[in-house]
């Protein structure tokens, strides 16, 4: 039953006119002297959990994107083992393991730091069974019928990663040209495309996340569906879209990925008027300073706060929506709590934001207001903040984009460092706080079609 449905699905070929690779058919085996990956290169966990699987008389092997890295001579983060043994039988072998997931059943077995995915090899997605639900879009909604490797191969979502690595023989199994493509460095959907982004949306942004970060060209059928398909990002749970855009934004090339989300369609609505911020000249020079900065970190193998970026990336929404509420005779500081509030519900609806993170933007947000009070206690008070650091970052950024005098970051770079009786000498009376602030509100960047972009200082109490 099951290869009469694979033959019907994939019936045009190994690739057919609608672009995408088909598979089927004998797989093509490499051997380690013409890909050149060898077994010293695979992570000792994985080797451990194929060989292990392996010695209990199942199949086992390194899938997915470790081995196309490895191909392309980067160092993969993580490793995934397919097999055919069970999710239970994989758990009764791994003394330190769990079976995790519902839509997809996978052993997380440990080493130490270490963790490996495993999966059961899972048959073709189109079979229409209990098992292989989908809602009225298309969207697969849960898949786990177990199959052999072919169908667990094409069931994949690009060539690139459907390769399977046996570290035992240094051999890489591919059944739908993944080889070729990842030589050619062509990312290519398995089967239709405009089939494969219905089952799964995220498909979409996957594309974009690897072509950018790994320099892929997207192969121009696998390409053409996603502008007309965008809308289609709006029936993926708000909880795994956070976590495939995360994933987007911490790849260090961020820059990049935001770029081609626009030139696809896929940044609307994504992020609360993300799209508007990006056709303004404030709001781009910002969003993307934020961005190379932590491309530029990422890079260099520092640490990132996902709260930080996004801060960073719903500021300008947060801004707007401060200065209307205080345009409405709104004091400064509820003002600001009823635009941080407003703004994360609204985003709420589209990506789920974990509390953590929520908590630590607003703290971020706050301190912007907090910055321009530079007269009495107020700055003591700001220095003791638990997320100074990370607003006065942000305050830096803001001054680099053109948003905020450069005056101020550079009065804040001082005065944290300054011994007591030079801090005492930098503080501002009030009412020259109050002028200097006057004459920042009259300096604001406006946007091309006069709106004002920047913050505007209210004058008032500390909260």
């Amino acid at each position: 039953m099951i290869r009469k449905l694979l033959d019907k699905v994939f019936s045009r070929g190994r690739r057919g006119p609608a672009g995408g690779h088909r598979g089927g058919g004998a797989p093509v085996t490499i051997p380690s002297s013409k890909h050149g990956v060898t077994k010293d290169r695979i992570s000792s966990s994985a080797r451990r959990v194929t060989e292990t699987l392996q010695s209990h008389g199942y199949k086992a092997y390194v899938v997915g994107g470790a081995v196309r890295d490895l191909m392309l001579d980067r160092t993969p983060k993580d490793y995934d083992v397919a097999t055919d043994a069970t999710p239970e039988q994989v758990y009764a072998v791994f003394r330190r393991s769990r079976i995790i997931g519902r839509r997809f059943r996978l052993v997380h077995v440990m080493f130490g730091q270490d963790t490996i995915e495993v999966s059961t090899f899972r048959a073709n997605q189109s079979a229409g069974d209990d098992d292989h639900k989908k809602d009225e879009h298309g969207r697969l909604l849960r898949d786990n019928v177990f199959g052999n490797q072919e169908e667990d191969a094409v069931r994949r979502d690009f060539t690139a990663n459907a390769l399977y690595y046996d570290p035992g023989t240094e051999e890489i199994i591919d059944y739908c040209g993944g080889y070729d493509d990842v030589k050619t460095r062509t990312l290519r959907m398995i089967g239709d495309p405009s089939v494969r982004y219905r089952e799964d949306p995220v498909r979409m942004l996957r594309a974009v996340r690897l072509a950018a970060k790994l320099g892929l060209t997207i192969e121009p059928q696998t390409e053409a569906p996603i502008r007309e398909m965008a809308h289609l990002m709006q029936n993926v749970p708000a909880a795994r879209l956070f976590e495939e855009m995360l994933k987007l934004l911490l790849s260090g090339h961020a820059v990049a990925c935001i770029q081609r989300l626009r030139a696809q369609g896929l940044h609307h609505g994504l992020l609360p008027m993300l799209d508007v911020i990006l056709e303004q000249p404030m709001g781009e020079r910002f969003v993307m300073l934020a961005l190379q900065r932590t491309d530029e970190r990422i890079l260099d193998e520092k640490g990132v706060s996902p709260g930080f970026l996004f801060a960073a990336l719903l500021w300008h929404e947060v801004l707007a929506t401060w200065n209307a509420a205080q345009g409405r005779g709104v004091p400064p500081v509820p003002a600001m709590h009823e635009a941080m509030d407003q703004v994360l519900t609204t985003q709420a609806e589209k990506i789920s934001i974990p509390r953590r993170f929520g908590v630590d933007m607003k703290d971020i947000w706050l301190l912007q207001w907090r910055f321009e009070q530079r007269s009495g206690k107020r700055p003591y008070r700001v220095l003791e903040s638990p997320k100074f650091r990370a607003g006065y970052d942000f305050l830096l950024l803001r001054c680099e984009s053109g948003e905020v005098d450069a005056e101020v970051g550079e009065w804040w770079t001082r005065f944290q460092d300054a011994p007591e009786s030079e801090r005492e000498e930098m503080l501002l009376p009030a009412d020259k706080a109050g002028g200097a602030k006057k004459r920042r509100r009259r300096r604001k960047p406006r946007s091309e079609d006069g709106a004002d972009t920047a913050s505007s200082a209210p004058s008032g109490d500390d909260a």
